[in-house]
């Protein structure tokens, strides 16, 4: 056991919804005191750079309860049980925005908020779009408006706190390096 590990003594899940779960746990800490931690489990998720043929960043404005607004943000979704990461990317691309793509690559996973959660996400590009005539539809308690930007664009967005959230700012930045170092 690591000097910085904490020792799990008890868990108690606290509540188990469709998303998340909340789990109470009583730590040992590396000192030999006691302590509490609030743990969030989720299933881990996806999230798309969606890139056009010419050049446009896909993404979705739809309205997020947690903050009471109305954001845009690269399509994402949650993992179903067993559900492979790529074929989750896939699947969420097309119900989100009605695109397929030709070539889908791994860009990075990363954990969003370590601090309590246990949330992966799999960020995936997408590149060779195709619009689909009979695409996936959204899951019923969804509602989305289709956005393609250039990048200078979802710069813009981000200035204006129209894109607010860690994700997609990560793919904004992501494809601005991409560029920066092209051009090199």
């Amino acid at each position: 056991m690591s000097r910085l590990e904490e020792k799990t003594i008890q868990t108690k899940e606290i509540y188990s919804g469709k998303v998340v779960s909340l789990h109470l746990q009583e730590v040992e800490l590396p000192n030999g005191k006691m302590a509490k931690r609030e743990i969030i489990k989720h299933p881990g998720a996806v999230a798309i750079i969606a890139i056009t043929d010419e050049n446009k960043i896909v993404m979705v404005e739809q309205f997020r309860k947690a903050l009471e607004r109305v954001i845009v943000e690269i399509p994402a979704g949650k993992l179903e049980k067993g559900e492979e990461p790529a074929v989750c990317a896939r699947r969420e691309l097309e119900e989100e925005t009605g695109y397929e793509c030709r070539n889908l690559e791994l860009l990075v996973s990363f954990y969003t908020s370590p601090g309590f959660a246990d949330e992966i996400v799999h960020v995936y590009i997408a590149k060779g779009l195709v619009k689909k005539e009979n695409a996936a539809e959204l899951d019923e308690d969804e509602f989305v408006n289709l956005e393609e930007l250039t990048l200078d664009e979802a710069i813009e967005y981000i200035k204006e706190q129209k894109i607010y959230d860690a994700k997609t700012m990560f793919a904004v930045q992501y494809l601005q390096l991409q560029e920066a170092l092209a051009e090199k």
